[in-house]
């Protein structure tokens, strides 16, 4: 064997330098004693991923620095033992309206208590939930470093994320020696991405003719999820390893050189379903989201439909069932089988359960307005009364016990507004926010099938899966009242705002002109909406986040 190396997919806090600093620490002797001598670690593992503008503080770089010497100075005694961490450097000169910069994203070889070598990152991704040029400039140059014992050391040439996603890169690094590939990496999730990494990846081993190791970070971070799923190619293409995706894991990969070739063998993680995928990322999104923002647990409203059921198998994965609470908050519309299945699905996960009626505050709203609305009609403005109301209640209770509220809303309803400001809005973390009605029923029938944490097999009463849903604000209300039939308010809104479509190409795809003109102006006309929504899970390549950046003002029909 010429080289055992060691990918550490970990999970980092986001400005917690010493904490990070000691997980590295941590895993790098780990790794030694068990015959590695090369580690890496994921794109800026020094702060986490990402620090936003915590880059443009003078301060936190300096703090990233020390961070990064603290790390070389506690490995000083490994002999032979190569470790690449990555961090911000550099800083800039600014007015209060003109900044030059002269941050990079950076990775630093360490060896036996020095930085022995440094590589800055060409290829800043300024696109979907990337802002990188925000912070940083690009690198120029390449980083080709020895890595292994005397006499079967390995020439690895250093690239991070998007420039393995060029071909330049790779070219230049080959030409400066590298037998081999290293690739760091913080890529959040979408469904499909690991395997569009590994196929790019597969793209760029055949092109330059070496193999690559990619390793590539795991946790949530606000709304963003990155799922692990490091994995080796061999310069063949074919995967030589891969680790688990959604937790922490060493993967190790066994490096040999014949006929002047480098060669790798490691484990191999199967292949996931999408729905899998999916699961894993909302109950890690929750658990890091809760857990690194030190809050005792959660509280959802739960109505007996299928958001807040879904919701609530999620959290229960994500934290056990000791940590969240439900409340039922039956209005004068709700129906009898509404409580029924709330009341079963907090029995089948054996979480806290209560219900506090709503009527009284209803009425008492109604009577304080009596005298203003006078002579009207009930309308949406009743319905949302009842909304708000529910939202006072669970918002009363975090303040008092300490729990985040939990939203229940998905992404169908927040495009369309079907949702109440200050009512189911009103929240801490949106866990859903970025599926589709349509996913929503597909994973709820998903997780009935799977008991991916031991929670429980069937979670969900299966009637609240089949019967139409309604928001029960009014008698006998439907969704499909005043929506497309979610099949195709869905299709319509990944046409339009996951991939950009025009209203044009919908409707020339076959889509009903009226149901297009509908939808497209619902998501336009509520965008107002989403400005005041609770951050929330990201796990499409376009969600109402980051990836979103529409002015609320706006004529233009797309």
């Amino acid at each position: 064997m010429t080289l055992k190396l060691c990918v550490a997919q970990l999970n980092f806090v986001v400005g917690d330098l010493a904490g990070n600093s000691q997980k590295i620490i941590d895993a790098a002797r780990s790794a030694y004693a068990d015959g590695a001598r090369l580690l890496l670690t994921p794109e800026l593992s020094i702060c986490g991923y990402a620090a936003e503008d915590l880059f443009l503080r003078h301060a936190f770089i300096d703090a990233c620095d020390d961070a990064v010497k603290t790390v070389a100075r506690a490995l000083a005694g490994l002999k032979d033992m190569t470790v690449v961490v990555g961090h911000p450097t550099g800083g800039d000169s600014r007015t209060r309206s003109v900044v030059v910069q002269s941050r990079h994203n950076t990775a630093s070889v360490l060896s036996e208590g020095a930085v022995v070598a440094t590589y800055a990152k060409r290829e800043l991704p300024n696109y979907q939930v990337f802002d990188e040029r925000r912070y940083f400039t690009p690198g120029e140059g390449v980083c080709v470093f020895e890595a292994g014992e005397t006499g079967s050391r390995v020439k690895v040439g250093l690239l991070i994320c998007e420039d393995a996603w060029f071909e330049e890169p790779a070219r230049l690094t080959k030409q400066a020696g590298a037998e081999m590939l290293a690739v760091i990496n913080a890529s959040p999730f979408h469904v499909g991405k690991g395997n569009e990494r590994e196929q790019m990846m597969r793209t760029r081993v055949q092109a330059c003719g070496l193999p690559l190791v990619y390793a590539h970070l795991v946790g949530g971070q606000d709304e963003v999820v990155f799922e692990g799923h490091s994995f080796a190619l061999n310069a063949d293409g074919v995967v030589a390893g891969r680790a688990p995706s959604f937790i922490e894991d060493m993967l190790v990969v066994h490096v040999s050189r014949a006929q002047n070739a480098i060669h790798f063998v490691a484990e191999v993680a199967p292949e996931r379903s999408p729905e899998a995928d999916l699961w894993d990322a909302l109950v890690l999104g929750v658990r890091d989201y809760i857990g690194k923002n030190g809050f005792p647990g959660v509280i959802l409203g739960l109505s007996g439909g299928i958001d807040s059921a879904l919701v609530l198998a999620v959290a229960v994965d994500a934290l056990g069932k000791e940590r969240v609470r439900t409340v039922m908050m039956p209005s004068p519309y709700t129906a009898d089988i509404s409580w029924i299945d709330a009341r079963d699905m907090a029995a089948r996960l054996g979480v806290r359960y209560d219900e506090i009626s709503i009527v009284p505050e209803f009425d008492a709203f109604k009577s304080s307005l009596a005298g203003e609305f006078k002579g009207l009609a009930e309308d949406t403005t009743e319905e949302n009364i009842q909304a708000r109301i529910r939202g006072t209640l669970l918002m009363a209770l975090s303040n008092k016990f300490g729990s985040i509220v939990l939203t229940t809303g998905n992404k169908s309803e927040l495009a369309t507004g079907y949702c109440t400001l200050y009512g189911d809005m009103a929240g801490g973390f949106a866990v859903i926010k970025d599926l589709a009605k349509t996913t929503v029923f597909r994973l709820a029938r998903w997780r009935n099938a799977n008991d991916p944490y031991g929670t429980g097999s069937e979670p969900i009463p299966d009637r609240i899966i089949t019967r139409p849903p309604s928001a029960e604000l009014r008698p006998d209300q439907k969704d499909q009242d005043s929506l497309p039939p979610y099949e195709v308010l869905d299709a319509i809104l990944e046409r339009y705002m996951e991939n950009d479509q025009s209203i044009e190409e919908i409707i020339a795809a076959g889509f009903a002109q009226a149901d297009v003109e509908k939808v497209t102006r619902l998501i336009k006309i509520n965008e107002y909406k989403r400005r005041q929504a609770p951050v929330g899970i990201r796990v499409t390549h376009r969600s109402f986040g980051k990836d979103w950046r529409y002015p609320i003002t706006n004529r233009f029909r797309a």
